[in-house]
């Protein structure tokens, strides 16, 4: 058997306002954006550079969804996201506006700097001990 996770859904605002962090920010690449008209939605699904796992943004459906936008995890860090150059990341997506809530850090597993997106979910920047 074989199986692998093709997506994780991040819940989003506004498309437009996420696709500019995303693509824009965070240099991920947009995979596919395909309107669904019968639920005033689009499929949009972004990925990092050379990564096969993907991001679904989906645009809150409500008041409860909304309610969880930028805190799907209860305030944990929610997505962790691999690069082969921390410090080169870090300077990139700070000189962009990205905010960082604890800077590059060494330990056991690697460096890691952690970070918010553009909702307030945080995502640990990991360069993997070789």
């Amino acid at each position: 058997m074989k199986q692998t996770l093709a997506l994780v859904s991040l819940l989003v605002r506004d498309y437009a306002e996420a696709l500019d962090f995303y693509v824009g920010k965070l240099d991920f690449g947009l995979i596919e954006d395909t309107p669904i008209p019968e639920q005033n939605k689009r499929w949009v699904v972004v990925a990092p550079p050379g990564s096969g796992a993907r991001l679904l943004l989906a645009r809150a459906s409500g008041p409860e969804q909304a309610a969880h936008i930028g805190n799907q995890t209860g305030g944990r860090v929610f997505l962790f996201l691999h690069t082969d150059d921390l410090l080169r990341d870090y300077e990139r997506y700070k000189v962009r506006g990205v905010t960082f809530v604890r800077g590059p850090k060494e330990e056991p597993y690697g460096t890691v700097a952690v970070f918010e997106d553009l909702y307030g979910n945080l995502w640990d920047l990991i360069q993997p001990r070789q």
